[in-house]
């Protein structure tokens, strides 16, 4: 049995709020069971410097976490002087997952940023914050598109992003942090809306996992993200 009491394919429930954020142009509250992400996507005029002059965007992300989002608090990366490696692997696989669905010239020479801060971790903070950024990053086009700034969404499939582990023995979905932290094989999965794989981390933790290990996480990493894409169509419907 699972801590969570859950059976091996079903997932934490799952809320995507968007619109939470006054100023942000576009923004998502996402939740996968108690962790909790608040996402905000920004517009602004001008993009990276390499990209000047090419007629193409850009779409990058910054993840952080909030100083009592876990049991104890952590100090703030910003006084320590810049982000651990951690926060820099998330944000740029964030960023990677992002722009695998976006047609980075429909954009035009502007970027957007897509802020992810972890409000409430109880593990998949990674993979919560992907799943929310997309609901942010199409509201913000969305909010471009109503005032002329694009003609066209620049968004060409859905990105959502699911972990799956193998927990005393069996393969299990969206691992909380209690099976996280005592998983033999940790893996996220990064899939787009048509079945397109944008990504996959895995580790073995204790014994090295099989071909035929690896194939069942995806089985329910498929399942997980086809569910992820529903709940995202019906948070911008």
């Amino acid at each position: 049995m699972r801590p969570s009491k859950r059976a091996p394919d079903e997932m934490r429930p799952v809320t995507l709020e968007r619109g939470v954020v006054r100023y942000a142009e576009g923004s998502c509250m996402v939740t996968f069971g108690e962790t909790k992400v608040l996402c905000a996507a920004s517009l602004e005029e001008r993009g990276p410097g390499w990209l000047r002059g090419t007629g193409k965007g850009w779409v990058t992300a910054e993840y952080a976490m909030l100083p009592r989002a876990t049991h104890e608090r952590t100090r703030r990366e910003v006084n320590s002087g810049k982000p651990s490696g951690r926060t820099q692997e998330i944000q740029r696989l964030i960023g990677r997952s992002l722009r695998a669905v976006v047609d980075l010239h429909a954009i035009g020479e502007r970027q957007i940023v897509v802020d992810c801060d972890v409000i409430q971790a109880d593990g998949g903070t990674r993979t919560a914050s992907i799943t929310g950024a997309w609901v942010a990053l199409h509201e913000c086009f969305a909010w471009m598109m109503k005032r002329s700034i694009i003609s066209v969404n620049p968004l060409r499939d859905h990105v959502a992003a699911i972990s799956c582990g193998i927990h005393q023995g069996k393969p299990v979905i969206d691992l909380d942090y209690a099976e996280d932290s005592a998983a033999e094989t940790d893996a996220n999965f990064v899939m787009t809306g048509s079945g397109g794989i944008v990504e996959v981390q895995g580790t073995a933790e204790g014994k090295p996992f099989s071909e035929e290990e690896l194939l069942g996480l995806l089985r329910l990493a498929k399942a997980g993200v086809a569910n992820l894409v529903e709940k995202q169509k019906q948070a911008i419907a």
